[in-house]
């Protein structure tokens, strides 16, 4: 018998679903910090999946002081640097760049045209992206910023992050290409004498007579993954720059051999794909800081 009622298959929240214009994600919102002025972000790149052995620190747990096993994902950070300082302006229109300053030294490959072969460097361009100064006023937020642009010194995930803490991932999605309406939207496929018509995977109707055009809230095939999406809550659980390579090195990745970020749970995207960190804005609870690792696994990802 059907459903006299139920939701409509997919999110419209998401919508339109079309490439991401840039593989470095932006945030559009950052978190109020009420201490002193710093960084309010940082970037690294997926390398893989993993596991740790910690203490349940949370809680009221039942199992609160006791050995878990937690997967999570290596983000090999390495050190970043402030090649330029941009102010906006509150208009009518929303934030607007008002001025900008760049460095002297500005890494020369910024300007690269063409592709030179260079062994055993991973990544010859650096990425480019703005990640706001936050907390203090607005004289002291200037002043850091152009202090990090004087100094044009390297900077670590430690010094924006710490263990333990909450943090927002954005990232771009594994592109699949054109799919249709059941893989892209989630419509069951059709059944019985309608699935023998030849159509199986196909919808029933674009809509109704009127009004007379297709409406977007109609779902169709089309472009899927490559999207931008941002994870809210994800929870750091090791900062450090020890060996956390697998056996045989990360598949489609290599080794990692700076400082890396472990994540709890899985982060958008492919591997070798540039993620960015962020507070987190909506912070579920306050958790305990410097969580217990015993133990990181590093048993081959190739069997």
């Amino acid at each position: 018998m059907p459903q006299p009622s139920r939701p409509r298959k997919g999110s419209m929240g998401f919508s339109p679903r079309s490439r991401a214009a840039s593989e470095i994600p932006r945030f559009n919102s950052w978190p109020d910090d009420e201490g002193g002025p710093g960084l309010q972000g940082f970037a690294g790149y997926k390398a893989g999946m993993s596991h740790v052995v910690a203490i349940d620190d949370e809680p009221d747990s039942p199992r609160e002081g006791q050995e878990e096993t937690v997967p999570v994902t290596v983000v090999e950070t390495p050190p970043m640097r402030a090649v330029a300082v941009r102010a906006y302006e509150d208009t009518p229109y929303g934030m607007r760049p008002l001025t900008e300053s760049w460095a002297a030294d500005v890494h020369e490959d910024l300007e690269r045209a063409l592709s030179v072969p260079d062994e055993h460097v991973p990544k010859k361009r650096p990425d480019v992206m703005e990640t706001r100064v936050g907390g203090g006023s607005l004289a002291e937020r200037v002043d850091f910023a152009v202090d990090l642009l004087e100094e044009t010194g390297e900077h670590a995930v430690t010094d924006v992050f710490r263990a333990g803490e909450y943090a927002d991932v954005a990232g771009v999605t594994k592109g699949k290409g054109t799919q249709g309406p059941v893989k892209r939207w989630g419509v069951q496929k059709r059944k019985g004498k309608h699935a023998r018509q030849g159509w199986r995977r196909r919808i029933g109707n674009l809509g109704p007579w009127n009004p007379s055009r297709v409406r977007s809230t109609v779902p169709q095939q089309g472009q899927t993954g490559y999207h931008q999406r941002t994870e809210l809550n994800k929870r750091l659980v090791a900062l450090g720059d020890d060996d956390v390579t697998p056996d045989g090195g990360f598949v489609n990745y290599g080794e990692v051999d700076g400082d890396y970020a472990l994540v709890k749970g899985s982060v958008p995207g492919p591997d070798k794909r540039l993620v960015r960190l962020r507070p987190a804005v909506r912070p579920a609870d306050q958790p305990r800081l410097d969580p217990e690792v015993r133990y990181v696994s590093t048993a081959s990802n190739q069997g």
